[in-house]
C-alpha cells in the first residue's frame, strides 16, 4: 500500500494509486482535473480582467463590472427561482462568486483540497443550473447541461484522488493538518 501515513494509531490515507490502478487512467483523470480547474480559473481571469471572451474589458471586474450581478439580473435567469436570484444580486455575490471561481480553480489545478473544491464547485454549479433553469422550453437538454458535467467531473476528481498525478495532492495529504482533518484531502 502506498498510502500517506497518518498518526500511528490511525489508518493511512489512501493515495491515487490505491484507487486507480492503471497509469493511463490516472493520466486521463489528471487531464480531466486540469481542464476542469482551468474552466473555473479562466472564468475568474476573464471576468476579472475582461479578456474579451465572455467578458469585454469595459465590463471587467477591475473596471467596475459586476460579474454575478450582471448575470443574476439578466434575462438569462428564468424559472421558478428567478425572483430569488434577482433578489440576491449584490456586491457580496460578486465577491463570493469571484472568490469561489478563483479558489475552486486554483485548488483543482493544484490538486489540493479536492473534496472541498468538489463540494463548493458542485454547489456553485447547482445554483447556476437552478438560475438558468434548463427545464424551460428551448434548452438544449432539460436535465444534463454543462453545469452538471462540471460538477460530476469535480466529484470524480475528488473521489479518485486525481490531484496526486501531476499535482500536489500527495504532498497536501502528508501535511499534519490534512492528516488530522481527512475532509481536507
Amino acid at each position: 500500500m502506498t498510502a500517506v501515513q497518518n498518526r500511528p494509531d490511525a489508518p493511512a490515507l489512501p493515495v491515487e494509486t490505491d484507487v486507480v490502478t492503471t497509469s493511463s487512467a490516472r493520466a486521463a483523470l489528471a487531464v480531466t482535473r486540469l481542464a476542469t480547474g482551468f474552466i473555473f480559473l479562466w472564468a475568474f481571469l476573464d471576468k476579472t480582467f475582461g479578456l474579451g471572451y465572455s467578458t469585454p474589458s469595459e465590463r471587467a471586474w477591475i473596471n467596475g463590472g459586476t460579474p454575478s450581478q450582471g448575470f443574476l439580473t439578466s434575462e438569462g435567469v428564468i424559472g421558478p427561482f428567478a425572483d430569488f436570484f434577482h433578489g440576491i444580486a449584490s456586491p457580496l455575490t460578486d465577491w463570493l462568486f469571484m472568490l469561489g471561481m478563483l479558489g475552486i480553480g486554483a485548488a483543482v489545478m493544484l490538486g489540493v483540497g479536492l473534496r472541498v473544491a468538489a463540494w463548493a464547485g458542485s454547489i456553485m454549479m447547482g445554483l447556476m443550473w437552478l438560475a438558468e433553469w434548463p427545464l424551460e422550453q428551448g434548452s438544449t437538454n432539460p436535465l444534463v447541461d454543462y453545469h452538471v458535467i462540471y460538477a460530476l467531473a469535480l466529484v470524480v476528481c475528488a473521489l479518485t484522488l486525481a490531484g496526486d498525478t501531476w499535482g500536489l495532492g500527495r504532498r497536501w495529504a502528508a501535511l499534519p493538518m490534512v492528516r488530522q482533518q481527512r475532509w481536507l484531502r
